[in-house]
């Protein structure tokens, strides 16, 4: 039996590797995606190797994370539940979809993961699994009764890990948990299992990465401008980029527009972001969240470029897109962000929104200017040559130009009103 393993290298993915291996009597080919998590992969191979893997694939996916992934969900508006920008969420299908594809490649039997039996992970591997490579039989430990039995906890895990020369560094458990990737980062479970914990004190200030607080935030807005093209941003522009694009090692190269706006790459543009929101306090969430599972979960989420990008994509579309097709479009973000949220990206479903998302942005080009102040997007300006703002319509002064004649309202709202009249006549209202 051949394996593939989601492996990461740390205490958990390395005692799975090995119990796999030993359990299933199987070859184990183990897989790290980078997603934009910024740990150290340097001697992740080797240590994959020495711990019983016989292959290990190391892949930067944060390329077409951005683009095939974060980007179309931008494009589409997806907030679940009204405040989580889906971070964890859109990142699980990219890597099934590349664990199945080298699972294929290496003609293995089965993919496993270390996801648990209570949350929304194992569902969203499992899901894209299904979709993508329903052959494949997929294993899920945790969710196990002989390997709960185990691995009651993490010093059991430490145990085998030390009895079988796992190479592991088994640190003292963080008081919480955390996932990372380019477009966020989510905290979870130990003090903030409890939901009157204030996770914006000063007793919660270490925790956070990605950002500073609305109060250790600059004293001075700072401006941005972001340009889009049928929905997806090609480039920003302000004071602090030029410097932010050597800080971050993008300066060689890139191209800018006549309006010295930079023009960058999803990846550039996520990497850009998500420094100028950071150290502006913006994007940070805290809420109770309904999982696929059924329970109730509190996560705290960074999301400082997510935020940014969705705040001025929806500027930019305010402008751009018609009436109808936007409340269309917005009638479905529910809809669409549970999908995601549940794992269904690669259900026909999810697919044939994207087509109806992706016809509804081919207007939405132009530059939107916002401005970043103390954990606050505040919007700055907004313009498009393909607006549909015209000012001569909406003005309040006199109309030479007879464009709106006031009169039509009449009859408009006679017409509206004539079934509310009838209505209140027969029930006496």
């Amino acid at each position: 039996m051949k394996i593939v393993v989601a492996y990461s290298g740390g205490l958990d993915t390395s005692v799975l590797l090995t119990w796999l291996k030993d359990t299933y009597k199987a070859e184990i080919i183990a897989f790290c995606a980078d997603v934009g998590q910024e740990e150290e992969l340097d001697g992740l191979e080797a240590k994959a190797l020495r711990t019983g893997a016989s292959k290990c694939f190391i892949d930067d996916l944060r390329e077409e994370f951005a683009s095939d992934f974060i980007f179309p969900m931008i494009q589409a508006g997806a907030i679940y539940e009204g405040q989580y920008f889906l971070g964890t969420s859109i990142a699980r299908p990219l890597i099934a979809k590349r664990m199945v594809e080298i699972a294929r490649a290496e003609k293995a039997d089965a993919v496993a993961h270390g996801a648990t039996g209570k949350g929304n992970d194992q569902v969203r591997f499992e899901l894209t699994a299904a979709a993508l490579a329903p052959e494949l039989e997929v294993i899920a430990p945790w969710r196990q009764e002989r390997f709960r039995d185990q691995f009651p906890g993490r010093a059991e895990m430490i145990q085998y890990a030390e009895a079988n020369q796992i190479p592991v560094l088994a640190t003292a458990k963080k008081s919480y948990s955390m996932d990372r990737n380019l477009l966020h980062i989510s905290f979870e479970s130990g003090i903030l299992e409890d939901p009157w914990y204030d996770a914006s004190a000063e007793s919660a200030r270490e925790m956070y990465v990605l950002s500073v607080s609305p109060e250790e935030a600059p004293d001075k807005a700072e401006y941005v401008e972001l340009a889009f093209e049928k929905g997806i941003c090609t480039a920003l522009g302000g004071a602090s980029i030029e410097p932010l694009l050597h800080e971050l090692g993008l300066g060689n190269g890139v191209q800018f527009d006549s309006e010295g706006r930079a023009q960058l790459s999803p990846l550039g543009i996520m990497r850009v972001l998500n420094k100028l929101g950071g150290r502006h306090g913006v994007g940070r969430v805290d809420m109770v969240e309904n999982r696929f599972v059924g329970m109730k979960s509190r996560g705290v989420y960074e999301t400082p470029g997510g935020a940014i990008l969705h705040f001025a994509h929806r500027q930019m579309e305010s402008l751009t897109m018609d009436r109808e097709v936007m409340h269309l479009r917005d009638s479905l973000i529910p809809k669409y962000a549970s999908l995601v949220y549940n794992g269904f990206w690669f259900a026909p479903e999810r697919l044939a929104l994207q087509s109806l998302v992706t016809e509804s942005q081919q207007n939405v080009t132009g530059v939107v200017r916002v401005k970043l102040y103390k954990g606050n997007v505040i919007a700055a300006g907004r313009k498009s040559p393909l607006s549909l703002y015209n000012p001569d319509i909406a003005t309040m002064e006199a109309d030479p130009t007879k464009a709106y004649n006031q009169s039509d309202a009449t009859g408009f709202i006679a017409l509206n009103a004539l079934r509310l009249k009838v209505a209140s006549r027969v029930h006496g209202n």
